[in-house]
């Protein structure tokens, strides 16, 4: 198995809990898809064919939480939606790309633009067309509703659903393990 890699995980080197609390400590960023993370994967229209989103409350409440501590937040999406734009500044989430043609393209000119390296950045997504970003990140998470080949291969898999606590869980273990997370009987602080 040595020299194998998938997204940024060497398989045959170390323990996986330790790489996971190295990689971790390193975050400066976290980036997520609107849909299928955010939003959740379903896409609801009202009657008058108007979008309508939503997302978890604790997702909301982590985000905001994670800004205030310094970790950057972006999100995401290939398409793009007055309701999208309305959650996203309901949110506080400052660095937004919607309507992207290709997401690795949007991750690039984010990470230049705050001067971040791969290293530094943690990227949720749940199905293929976000390889690209997670065969870049440090830190590559899929949700547990994530589509198999990428449980298969990231390094690590949320237990909850996209939509449905993901975020929140990713906030949390990313800043208790660098001691910035104060409602935890398990914080590093």
């Amino acid at each position: 198995m040595s020299g194998i890699n998938y997204f940024g995980i060497q398989l045959s080197s170390g323990d996986a809990s330790e790489r996971l609390q190295n990689a971790l400590r390193q975050v400066k960023a976290l980036i997520f898809p609107v849909e299928g993370i955010l939003t959740g994967s379903q896409v609801t229209f009202n009657d008058r064919g108007e979008e309508i989103c939503s997302c978890n409350v604790r997702d909301a409440l982590a985000i905001r939480e994670a800004m205030q501590r310094g970790l950057h937040i972006a999100a995401i999406s290939e398409r793009s939606s007055d309701a999208q734009r309305h959650l996203l500044d309901h949110l506080g989430i400052e660095y937004v790309y919607l309507d992207c043609d290709r997401k690795v393209d949007a991750y690039q000119e984010f990470k230049t633009g705050l001067g971040l390296e791969d290293e530094e950045c943690a990227y949720i997504a749940d199905d293929v067309v976000d390889i690209p970003v997670l065969e870049k990140v440090e830190l590559s998470i899929t949700p547990i509703d994530g589509i198999e080949y990428l449980r298969n291969r990231v390094s690590y898999i949320s237990a909850y659903e996209g939509g449905k606590g993901c975020i929140r869980e990713m906030i949390e273990l990313i800043l208790q393990e660098q001691g910035k997370w104060e409602y935890s009987e398990y914080s590093a602080m």
